[in-house]
């Protein structure tokens, strides 16, 4: 099925789940941007909606309701995905607007949301880089749609713990970090370097590799 016509049936399903105000902030609030995030972003990485609610009303703490652009649930977690057009979210901020978006922030994040963030600006031109970071940080939360095997979890946590470091990534940091021994850190470590995702670093051109760094764009690993 065409994005189209998945994204036509999708907000149609939700509207006849809706009435009153919650089916006209649908009707309303759903517009240009959230459509390009769910084409660019969502459609891309999922080819569906399971479990996305457009437009979900929350009360926030001063007793309003707020709707939140995207709201996914993944078993008992529950996420906001905003989308935010500079003029919109910027320009045109007053102060007290500043402080209640900062203050819904911190409100929800203690009601348990998790809260992502996109410029619409880069959903529109750099929708690869957005994939990525949300594909990394889902990851965290998400079960992948087909088996998985050990060695590649293994991988994607070593290339996340390497992404923690502030600098380049050694053998005895793996064992430490994983308990792992010293040959079988080395081993993990020259797999990803087999990969093209790690990059052996060398003080001298025949010296021994002490440590490596981390390759390009390294959220596309995720």
């Amino acid at each position: 099925m065409s994005f189209e016509k998945s994204h036509a049936e999708f907000i149609q399903q939700h509207l006849e789940r809706r009435s009153g105000e919650r089916r006209g902030r649908l009707e309303r609030g759903h517009a240009h941007g959230e459509k390009v995030f769910l084409q660019n972003i969502w459609w891309a990485m999922y080819g569906n909606f399971d479990g996305l609610h457009p437009e979900y009303e929350i009360v926030d703490w001063r007793g309003k309701s707020y709707f939140a652009d995207f709201m996914l649930k993944i078993g008992y977690l529950k996420f906001i995905m905003e989308i935010k057009g500079f003029n919109n979210h910027i320009k045109e901020m007053d102060r007290q607007s500043f402080c209640n978006d900062t203050n819904r922030e911190l409100y929800l994040q203690g009601l348990g949301y998790r809260l992502y963030s996109f410029a619409y600006d880069n959903i529109a031109n750099h929708p690869d880089q957005c994939i990525s970071l949300l594909r990394m940080n889902l990851s965290l939360y998400h079960p992948s749609p087909s088996p998985v095997s050990r060695v590649l979890l293994i991988e994607r946590e070593v290339i996340r713990f390497a992404l923690s470091l502030s600098r380049n990534i050694r053998p005895i940091d793996v064992e430490r970090y994983f308990e792992l021994n010293h040959r079988t850190s080395v081993q993990w470590l020259s797999r990803l370097v087999d990969k093209g995702w790690l990059r052996p670093v060398r003080p001298h051109p025949n010296s021994k590799v002490l440590e490596c760094e981390l390759v390009g764009e390294k959220m596309h690993f995720f």
